[in-house]
């Protein structure tokens, strides 16, 4: 069951370890993200990144630069690791497309969102490939050709496809996202 505080979903709280002067670990913070986004237009509809990184192979001793990050992309040849709270999907087809818009206006500007005919509102695509970890609830993962509901404990594995997601049950749905800069090598 997902915590929640006034039928609120509870905000994440971020752990990061680090190794003090004679390499011993601790705890460095533990606390809220300093970055977490929301949308007005999308009551419930919260984003929270937690961490990123700038090169690959990451440096471990890299410094929290996560204020830093805009868009949904992951910086070139990092990745970026961020937990989604989605409320329920509106039933009207007009508001689901407003919503989208807003959302990608304001906090995805990066994002290949490319309406087409009959597509749902928020498909975009991303050079990414992208781990999609259901925590809790449950999420409709939404294809060129087809969908899926994915419900809390399983893994969407996202390689550079054009995708949505829609929240279609009555409750929130909280969801992990890393992604991983990528390229089409084809």
């Amino acid at each position: 069951m997902m915590k929640t505080i006034n039928n609120l979903i509870a905000p994440i709280r971020r752990v990061i370890t680090a190794n003090d002067a004679s390499g011993k670990s601790y705890f460095l913070e533990d606390g809220p993200s300093p970055a977490v986004k929301e949308v007005p237009e999308r009551p419930g509809y919260r984003v929270t990144n937690l961490w990123r990184t700038i090169q690959s192979p990451a440096s471990i001793e890299a410094l929290d630069s996560i204020r830093d990050h805009i868009g949904v992309l992951p910086p070139p040849h990092g990745n970026v690791i961020r937990i989604i709270d989605y409320p329920p999907e509106p039933k009207d087809p007009a508001e689901v497309k407003r919503i989208q818009d807003a959302t990608f206006a304001k906090l995805y500007p990066d994002a290949g969102h490319d309406l087409k005919t009959g597509d749902h509102p928020g498909m975009h695509i991303t050079q990414t490939v992208d781990y999609a970890l259901v925590l809790a609830g449950e999420i409709t993962a939404i294809m060129e050709t087809g969908e899926t509901v994915l419900q809390a404990g399983d893994v969407l594995i996202q390689r550079g496809t054009n995708h949505a997601w829609a929240n279609r049950s009555n409750y929130p749905a909280r969801i992990a996202f890393i992604l991983i800069d990528g390229a089409n090598n084809s």
